[in-house]
């Protein structure tokens, strides 16, 4: 979300929010800063739609009516006893770390969620600065799985997926009640009940294979009292060094140069026609290397470990399921 559009979205909070009547279209137009810079009126209704949209995503209630019975135009407003938050007082030094955190992810889903958080600390009056020069800039990537695990958190919904087992390349398919989304040594785990072995579980994000599907009913699912999700992961996590494995990859002639500096040349190939080089790489944790070696794309084919090569696949598949849905 660009500066400008959340200035406007901010503006566009506080109109709706200081009337009682409903405020039609044209009249937001003339009042909330942003509008009127539209080249003309059809641009300024796209505008405004999307801006709609933004705010009810956001879980802004946006009402809509007519202030008369005489009135052939509807309006907007927003109640205050459905939006108002609790009195907010953060230190200058919580509202900075509050906007560090929102520039940490590096996901679309996520990065839209925290700059929600930022237009809603800013209507409610705090001034949040999210433009700050850092030193360091940090980013948190989370796993496909990451929004649907955690919407089946907070809808308390059992999930069906399927999952590949540390070194091994079969997938399995998980029903789980989950319980909560935790983070430890870089890695995203979902904690919960798991219906097929009947016990507690721990699920790598990474290894979450194809689509995250509710099953039954919201609110079905409720955390037992007490657990503590972190202590079950570091419990149960991958707590054991694990040995070296070695990789064997094929990559094409001239091309990947960062996988070719990784690993040693001990020998050459044919794939699909083009020759290239077998590449050697030592990794202690090899299915954390796909997330690199699927970024190169063709240029890059997986010989062994089988679990290796099956980790890349999943994330091209990913790709290509991705591409298809927005064409």
């Amino acid at each position: 979300m660009s500066t400008a559009r959340a200035e406007r979205l901010v503006n566009l909070v506080l109109a709706l929010l200081s009337t009682r009547q409903y405020l039609t279209a044209e009249k937001i137009r003339g009042i909330v800063p942003g509008y009127g810079d539209a080249a003309s009126d059809d641009a300024y209704f796209r505008m405004f739609e999307r801006d709609k949209t933004e705010l009810r995503e956001l879980g802004i209630p946006l009402e809509t009516g007519r202030n008369g019975a005489f009135d052939a135009i509807e309006g907007y407003r927003i109640a205050r006893r459905d939006y108002e938050l609790g009195e907010i007082d953060l230190a200058p030094d919580e509202a900075a770390a509050v906007a560090l955190a929102s520039r940490l992810w590096d996901s679309p889903e996520l990065t839209g969620q925290a700059q929600g958080a930022l237009v809603k600390l800013r209507a409610a009056g705090l001034e949040v600065d999210d433009q700050a020069p850092t030193v360091v800039e940090p980013r948190v990537r989370a796993e496909p799985a990451f929004g649907p695990l955690l919407a089946a958190v907070q809808n308390g919904q059992a999930v069906r997926f399927e999952y590949r087992r540390s070194g091994s390349p079969e997938r399995m398919m998980r029903t789980l009640e989950p319980w909560g989304v935790v983070s430890w040594r870089a890695r995203w785990y979902v904690v919960g009940h798991d219906r097929d072995r009947g016990a507690t579980r721990c699920f790598r994000l990474s290894r979450v294979t194809g689509q995250v599907r509710p099953v039954g009913r919201p609110g079905e699912v409720r955390r037992p009292e007490g657990v503590n999700l972190l202590k079950l992961v570091t419990a149960t996590g991958d707590s054991e060094p694990s040995p070296v494995t070695t990789a064997r990859l094929w990559v094409a002639g001239g091309r990947a140069a960062g996988v070719r500096r990784r690993g040693t040349v001990v020998g050459r190939a044919t794939v699909d026609g083009e020759d290239g080089d077998v590449v050697e790489i030592g990794l202690l944790y090899p299915e954390s290397a796909a997330d690199w070696i699927s970024a190169q794309g063709p240029d890059v084919v997986v010989f062994e470990p089988d679990v290796l090569a099956k980790s890349v696949q999943d994330r091209l598949e990913a790709v290509v399921a991705r591409q298809g849905s927005v064409l």
